[in-house]
């Protein structure tokens, strides 16, 4: 899926971009920075490219430059808590490839080019740099810069980090900006829970629904359907875990046409059933 092109802004114009998190809307964007982010006090649905999944606290990922995505969170009352997350941009020159060239930071090279896929992290990794992230948004010169390695150390060293995106996700970027998508990806996030036939997102995009189709799925790594299932499916994970709701109820609440669909739906995303899945927090 094509995204939209955000400039980063280097407030201190420095190369290393620090702050907290308070937006409450998603945007699906890209840009030639990496970034590093950590949820604080925030849950809801990731996007990493073609990488879709549920996020808690503690939730920690270094994305690569160029690399599409998103943060669709779960409200309360239709807000969020201040600060709930941090997030850091850095851009490759501000470390130098002489640097990077050099044997002690072989580690750090390997773990840049693994952020080419997306990394997830664990919540034992994410607690370890949240002492750093707070202070490289509060510190500035060489003290921001040692805290930036500080967390490069902690990333560098973690023996439970996992990609993101699949081995064959690749994806070119229009530096423009495609905004056609991009209101399709919006239209999906804000409509999940109704009824979307193919040909009311193929009219968003301006196109036919079989080119459409076939756009989607090249751009995605998925189906229209199968990425509009996987967004109603992480809806429910979070529902199911934190709620008392009925699972019926549920299954209305996040688009499925029937119950039957909805087990479906959940078997072939999570490998359980909707009940089972609740019962591993009880």
């Amino acid at each position: 899926m094509v995204a939209e092109l955000e400039k980063i802004l280097y407030d201190d114009g420095g190369g290393f971009r620090a702050a907290y998190i308070n937006e409450t809307v998603g945007l699906w964007h890209f840009h030639p920075e990496y970034e590093l982010v950590l949820n604080i006090k925030s849950n809801g649905t990731r996007i990493v490219g073609d990488s879709v999944e549920l996020f808690d606290r503690y939730d920690m990922v270094l994305i690569g430059g160029n690399i599409p995505h998103s943060w669709n969170y779960y409200k309360q009352n239709n807000t969020l808590p201040d600060n709930h997350g941090i997030v850091i941009n850095f851009k490759i020159e501000s470390i130098g490839e002489a640097l990077l060239s050099q044997h002690e930071l072989h580690s750090l090279k390997e773990l840049l080019c693994e952020a080419d896929r997306g990394i997830a992290f664990s919540v034992e990794d994410s607690k370890k740099a949240e002492k750093y992230l707070v202070e490289m948004i509060n510190n500035k010169g060489i003290d921001k810069m040692i805290d930036f390695f500080c967390v490069l150390k902690i990333l560098c060293s973690s023996t439970k980090r996992a990609p993101l995106c699949s081995e064959n996700y690749k994806l070119a970027f229009d530096e423009r900006g495609n905004k056609r998508m991009s209101d399709v990806y919006t239209y999906i996030r804000e409509n999940y829970f109704r009824s979307i036939p193919l040909e009311k997102v193929a009219r968003i995009a301006k196109m036919s629904p079989f080119a459409f189709s076939r756009y989607f799925k090249k751009n995605c790594g998925a189906g229209f359907i199968e990425y509009l299932n996987r967004v109603r499916t992480n809806k429910a994970c979070y529902l199911l875990r934190e709620t008392e709701y009925a699972v019926h109820d549920i299954a209305m609440e996040c688009g499925f046409a029937s119950i039957s669909n909805f087990n479906k739906q959940f078997r072939k995303t999570e490998g359980i059933s909707p009940r089972d899945f609740r019962a591993q927090f009880k």
